[in-house]
């Protein structure tokens, strides 16, 4: 595959139709049943895309690069959100575990949570809509677009329903991991792939502990709650979505772990290579 050759694909057909689809049902919502804050939305997307253009006109023409550096943007934005946010709820309830209630993680809805919710749910859609584009992606069944499909899917119905805003404002604590998987790439398309470098370790350090402390437990824990909770649930569709949801989110961080590891010995690998040599 030649990185951002635009080609056409099954899998690339049926993931921007389920995007079009997505974008249609959005503005029906705005236009139609009058969701205006859902404004905000669409005004992520476009947020993000403009962020886009700015780094492909300054910096690079190389789509892989551009995605890259406007996911860590996102990620970075999303995790100062999620953290600011729950340092808020925390101060303001001094401290009392009483914010992770169900009934404050479903019905409830904290300050500035619906408005990240929308810009993140716009960010997933921009990037679905970039990725392919430029063929940023590989595979029968690509893992980043079933990722973001599932992410739009629960996203979309909880700002459209206004429920679990604040369960999947807790998902979004694993973007602290992912400003690290976004610098490497950066790092390495640099040329800095040398893992003997004291910034490097530091950096493998930092992106092992994020992974664990920010992705890994975080979504086991949701996961064993929305089980425990299950019969709190109201009769709908809230509580399966969920639970698919979380399913796959901790299954694709399996996958993730295991190409981390990967990743983490080749570097090692080739560095001692180079040193011998």
């Amino acid at each position: 595959m030649v990185r951002g050759a635009p080609q056409k694909s099954n899998a690339g057909l049926f993931f921007m139709a389920t995007l079009v689809l997505w974008f249609v049902s959005v503005v029906f919502e705005i236009a139609f049943n009058r969701r205006t804050e859902l404004m905000a939305v669409l005004g992520g997307t476009f947020f993000f895309q403009t962020a886009n253009w700015v780094i492909r006109l300054w910096l690079s023409h190389d789509p892989l690069f551009v995605n890259t550096s406007v996911s860590l943007l996102h990620s970075t934005m999303a995790s100062v959100s999620v953290v600011f946010i729950l340092l808020k709820q925390l101060g303001a309830a001094k401290g009392s575990m009483q914010i992770f209630e169900h009934d404050n993680l479903v019905s409830g809805s904290w300050s500035w949570a619906y408005s990240a919710l929308c810009l993140s749910c716009g960010y997933f859609a921009y990037d679905q809509c970039d990725m392919l584009l430029y063929r940023l992606y590989s595979g029968l069944i690509p893992a980043i677009l079933v990722h973001h499909l599932i992410l739009l899917m629960c996203f979309t119905l909880a700002l459209y329903r206004n429920v679990t805003i604040n369960y999947l404002i807790l998902t979004l604590i694993c973007e602290l991991h992912s400003v690290f998987l976004h610098v490497r790439k950066l790092r390495r398309m640099a040329g800095i792939r040398t893992a003997e470098s004291k910034a490097v370790k530091a950096e493998w350090i930092l992106s092992w502990i994020s992974f664990f402390f920010a992705r890994i437990i975080p979504h086991v824990l949701i996961t064993i709650k929305l089980i425990r909770d299950a019969s709190k649930f109201d009769k709908g569709v809230e509580h399966p979505l969920a639970l698919f949801g979380m399913f796959g989110m901790n299954l694709l961080n399996i996958g993730l772990g295991i190409d981390l590891f990967h990743a983490y010995k080749r570097e090692k690998t080739t560095s001692r290579d180079r040193h011998t040599d």
